[in-house]
């Protein structure tokens, strides 16, 4: 099969560190400024409210992009996994999410692996623009302290159950060889996640070990 070129809403983030910014509760309790300009950030739905100077806002539903009217004022790159959110707004961009795929794809670029959840999702971005060092926050991978970080989803959006986390947290452990193969650094710095495979420290120690001091 031929390669596809390159999506032009692409980044090329070879060389950097990136943030991500899942929903989970403990994502509240991190102060995220020491990496901004150090590193890329990508926000998962809801949570570029808490860094709304991020550069890429992922959200896979449709349903949660029309919730929010396409998040007018995020000035940064807008990515939906389904495509009726960009055929609806016209600076919102589609990455193909192939249901029921479990591995990190890489052709064509622009078609990600759902792992059934977006901060599966987001990884796999990351490793298509290039980086090889990810910090993740609010990836609790649980819901004994809560849905979100900014309670439940509302207008009909849905919300975790523990069958969903479970199944997220087995898929995300469940990679781990496969992004060690890739020559990734993944650091949890989530404070109460349920995943295991990952080192779990703090977010400043996360930044002083990964982002680039000449930033």
């Amino acid at each position: 099969m031929q390669r596809l070129k390159t999506p032009g809403w692409f980044v090329d983030w070879s060389g950097e560190t990136v943030v991500i910014i899942a929903s989970g509760p403990s994502a509240a309790g991190v102060d995220l400024e020491p990496a901004r300009g150090r590193a890329k950030f990508i926000a998962i739905n809801s949570s570029y409210r808490l860094c709304p100077w991020a550069d890429v806002l992922y959200g896979c539903d449709a349903k949660w992009w029309i919730a929010e009217n396409g998040a007018p004022g995020f000035a940064g790159i807008k990515v939906a996994g389904e495509k009726r959110a960009a055929e609806q707004y016209h600076d919102v961009h589609h990455a193909e999410v192939r249901a029921h795929n479990d591995r990190f794809l890489f052709d064509p670029l622009g078609t990600i692996g759902s792992g059934g959840n977006s901060g599966f999702q987001t990884i796999n971005l990351g490793l298509q623009f290039g980086a090889r060092k990810f910090i993740l926050v609010g990836y609790d991978m649980q819901i004994d302290s809560g849905l979100h970080w900014h309670g439940a989803h509302g207008k009909n959006l849905n919300n975790p159950t523990p069958v969903n986390v479970a199944r997220w947290r087995r898929v995300l452990d469940g990679v781990a060889g496969e992004l060690k193969a890739l020559g990734a650094e993944v650091y949890n710095a989530s404070a109460v996640s349920a995943l295991t495979e990952y080192p779990k420290i703090s977010f400043s120690e996360a930044v002083q070990k990964c982002c680039n001091t000449s930033g």
